[in-house]
C-alpha cells in the first residue's frame, strides 16, 4: 500500500508514518512550517521513503504527489488552536481551503481513500457529557473547530459525489513525544525561564481528556483496517478526564521542584475559543476492538518526561 501523508513530517504524522514504514511505501508531503526534518530523518534512505517539500495551497504539486499513491492521510493544518484569533483566515487557508485542494487533487488522480484528523473542538461547548460521534447540532466556539467541522462536510460530499471511502477522526488533546506546543512544552518552558513561580492560563479547572501521541497513531491505523464503510467517523481519547492545575502539579514534580506558586489569569476558559470542559465517548472505536493503554494522567505524566528530555 502507498500512502501519501500531509503533514507527515509533523507531531502526530511523524508518528504514524513510523507505523507506516513498517510495512508499506510512504510519501511525506509538507511544508515545513511546522513539521521537522528530525522526526522523520530515521527513515531517510529506505526503500518506499519519500519526501516532497510543498504546500497544500500548491494545487499542481498535490495533482503531482498523488501519483501512485492508494491512500491519503491527510494531517496538514493548524497546529495550534489559538493562531486563529490573532490571524482570522489562518484556518480558512490552512484547514478548510486545504483540504479542498487534496479533494480535489484526488477526484482529479482517481485516488478515492482518504483519512482525516479532526478534533474535539467541532462539538463546541458540551459541558460534562461524554459526546457520542452523532451527537448534534455541533456549534464550534473556535475558527479552527469551525475549520475543522468545514472540512469535514467537504470530505463527505466528496465521499458520495465522486465515490470516495473515507476515515475521519476527532482527537482529543494528543500530548508525547516531538510536541512542539500544548500546554505540556509551555509548562516546561515557564518553569525552566522561573522556577518559583508559572502563570495558568483561566482558572486552572479545565478539564479534557489526554491521549499519548503513538496511541493516536496506533487508532489512526488501526481504524482504517477495521473499519470499511463509506463514511466512518471515530472519537479518539482516553477514557477520563485531567484539569489544566493536576498537569501543572505533575510537570513540577517531574522536575524536582519545591515551593513552586501557581498564579492564574482567571475566568473560565484559558483564551477566546477554548472549550473548558471536554468529554468523548470512546464506544464506536472500542467496539471495533481497539482502548488506549494509559489512562489521561498517566499519559501526562509520560509525556512530561518525554518532554523534559527533548527540551535540555
Amino acid at each position: 500500500m502507498h500512502y501519501l501523508v500531509t503533514g507527515g513530517a509533523g507531531f502526530i504524522g511523524s508518528h504514524i508514518v513510523d507505523i507506516l514504514m513498517e510495512t508499506d511505501q510512504v510519501t511525506i508531503y509538507d511544508n515545513f512550517s511546522s513539521g521537522r526534518r528530525e522526526f522523520i530523518a530515521h527513515h531517510e534512505g529506505k526503500d518506499g521513503f519519500k519526501v516532497i517539500e510543498a504546500d497544500t495551497l500548491d494545487p499542481p504539486s498535490l495533482i503531482k504527489a498523488m501519483e501512485g499513491v492508494d491512500i491519503v492521510i491527510h494531517l496538514a493544518s493548524n497546529p495550534d488552536v489559538r493562531h486563529g484569533t490573532s490571524n482570522t483566515d489562518y484556518d480558512l487557508q490552512q484547514g478548510t481551503i486545504a483540504t479542498y485542494n487534496v479533494l480535489d487533487a484526488m477526484r482529479q488522480t482517481g485516488v478515492r481513500k482518504i483519512a482525516f484528523s479532526s478534533s474535539q473542538t467541532v462539538y463546541g461547548e458540551q459541558g460534562e457529557i461524554a459526546v457520542p460521534e452523532d451527537y448534534g447540532p455541533m456549534l464550534p466556539i473556535s475558527l479552527y473547530g469551525a475549520s475543522k467541522l468545514a472540512c469535514e462536510g467537504l470530505i463527505s460530499a466528496y465521499a458520495s459525489s465522486f465515490d470516495m471511502q473515507v476515515w475521519i477522526f476527532r482527537f482529543a488533546n494528543i500530548i508525547g513525544r516531538r510536541a512542539t506546543h500544548g500546554v505540556i512544552i509551555d509548562f516546561i518552558a515557564k518553569l525552566k525561564k522561573d522556577p518559583k513561580k508559572m502563570e495558568i492560563l483561566g482558572d486552572g479547572t479545565q478539564s479534557k481528556s489526554y491521549l499519548l501521541v503513538e496511541e493516536c497513531a496506533a487508532a489512526i491505523c488501526y481504524g482504517i483496517n477495521k473499519s470499511n464503510e463509506k463514511v466512518n467517523l471515530f472519537n479518539l481519547a482516553c477514557l477520563d478526564w485531567v484539569d489544566v492545575t493536576r498537569i501543572a502539579e505533575i510537570v513540577v514534580e517531574e522536575l524536582g521542584l519545591k515551593d513552586t506558586e501557581f498564579t492564574y489569569t482567571g475566568g473560565a476558559r484559558g483564551w477566546k475559543g477554548d472549550v473548558p470542559r471536554m468529554r468523548l465517548s470512546v464506544d464506536k472505536i472500542a467496539d471495533l476492538g481497539w482502548t488506549p493503554e494509559h489512562d489521561s494522567e498517566s499519559a501526562i505524566r509520560y509525556a512530561v518526561k518525554a518532554n523534559i528530555l527533548e527540551s535540555e
